[in-house]
């Protein structure tokens, strides 16, 4: 089991999510998702990313996104035949809500280059600047 540890000192003294941290983060979960998203999807890939989309837009924690996003998806249904469909998707629906809120557009052709594949047994724990060890169970 890879355990990711992280120094208490490197921590931030606790505070409440901000809404636009929690939206950071959840874009990068989402097109982190979508860059391990397989080629050749199953049908219940299919549908468990089309649930995952439908779950955030009623359970997010922030009511007037969930809400905005619940408006999108309707204006965009979820497309996720494959990873290029998915990763494409997801690029559109993100500059989707970008524009809303004023912010700059992502070119989607450089999706690939900016959420590649990740290494799971290491990389993770790294970008987080923090070391990794096997633990056995």
């Amino acid at each position: 089991m890879l355990v990711c540890l992280v120094s208490i000192s490197r921590l931030k003294p606790a505070a409440p999510v901000t809404k636009e941290e929690l939206g950071r983060a959840t874009w990068t979960f989402l097109h982190t998702l979508a860059a391990q998203y397989p080629e050749n999807p199953t049908r219940q890939q299919k549908k468990d990313v089309k649930e995952l989309m439908s779950i955030l837009s009623r359970m997010y924690p922030c009511q007037e996104c969930a809400d905005h996003f619940k408006e999108v998806l309707r204006a965009n249904p979820v497309m996720a035949g494959s990873h290029d469909e998915f990763s494409q998707w997801l690029c559109h629906v993100h500059n989707v809500v970008n524009r809303s809120l004023g912010k700059l557009i992502f070119p989607c052709e450089r999706v690939d280059a900016r959420w590649g594949k990740l290494d799971c047994e290491q990389r993770g724990c790294d970008l987080q600047g923090a070391t990794s060890k096997h633990i056995e169970p």
